[in-house]
């Protein structure tokens, strides 16, 4: 498995990383966690609960562009090389963007959304910069 479908493995697990804090918020809710109906339940959170569906919620946006962009990398020959740099700080940078959600830094947040984004539209881009 090349560095960058391994990233990708690893972008899909930090998607549900989150769900911890989420789920722990909604157990600590009157009534405890509501399995019935979970989405209106996760809708009424606020502060951390709330954070964490929303990183949770990104992940999910996130992840299908960049595991995209991987394939195309690889399918048009780009260099492993680039795309596992690439790759690494998308992956990096995800992470970095959970901590900065839960945390509560929101322009810190937006900036590493960035990075994230950057690399994804790098990736795509790399078969024509080789």
């Amino acid at each position: 498995m090349t560095t960058p479908f391994l990233c990708v493995l690893i972008a899909f697990v930090l998607i549900y990383v989150p769900r911890i804090p989420l789920s722990v918020a909604m157990a600590r809710q009157p009534g405890g966690f509501d399995n019935k109906n979970p989405r209106a339940q996760q809708a009424a959170l606020e502060g951390m609960g709330a954070r964490a569906r929303g990183a949770h919620y990104n992940g999910l946006e996130a992840f299908p562009p960049f595991a995209a962009a991987v394939f195309v990398a690889h399918l048009a020959g780009a260099a492993d090389h680039r795309a596992s740099i690439l790759a690494i700080a998308f992956v990096v940078a995800r992470t970095l963007y959970i901590g900065a959600y839960l945390a509560d830094l929101d322009y810190l947040r937006s900036a590493i959304w960035g990075i994230g984004l950057l690399c994804t539209v790098a990736l795509f881009c790399l078969p024509w910069l080789a």
